[in-house]
């Protein structure tokens, strides 16, 4: 799968409220109401991404949740990103 133009990158972005494009990644932060929620939600998006063969950067600060989505090997952003991250909002708007 190619790596998306910054002009794609761009016009998809604004449909996707809260994801954000910065170096080679694009980048949302999820708030959840304390830590054991932010864990259950890491988990089913662990399950999310074994199933797309697409594994996300997590950092998790308490009940904070920061994603960021790239594709390695092919330098860049791809559809692939942007179709786990709509997963991801999906997950996050189920369980909240």
């Amino acid at each position: 799968m190619a790596a998306l133009t910054e002009d794609e990158i761009r016009k998809t972005l604004m449909s996707m409220p809260g994801w954000s494009y910065a170096g080679s990644a694009i980048h949302k932060k999820f708030a959840l109401q304390s830590f054991m929620p932010a864990i259950a939600f890491v988990n089913k998006i662990a399950e999310a991404a074994e199933l797309a063969n697409h594994h996300p950067d997590i950092t998790i600060n308490y009940s904070q949740v920061s994603i960021s989505l790239s594709t390695h090997s092919a330098g860049g952003i791809t559809q692939k990103d942007f179709q786990l991250a709509a997963a991801i909002d999906k997950i996050y708007a189920a369980g909240n």
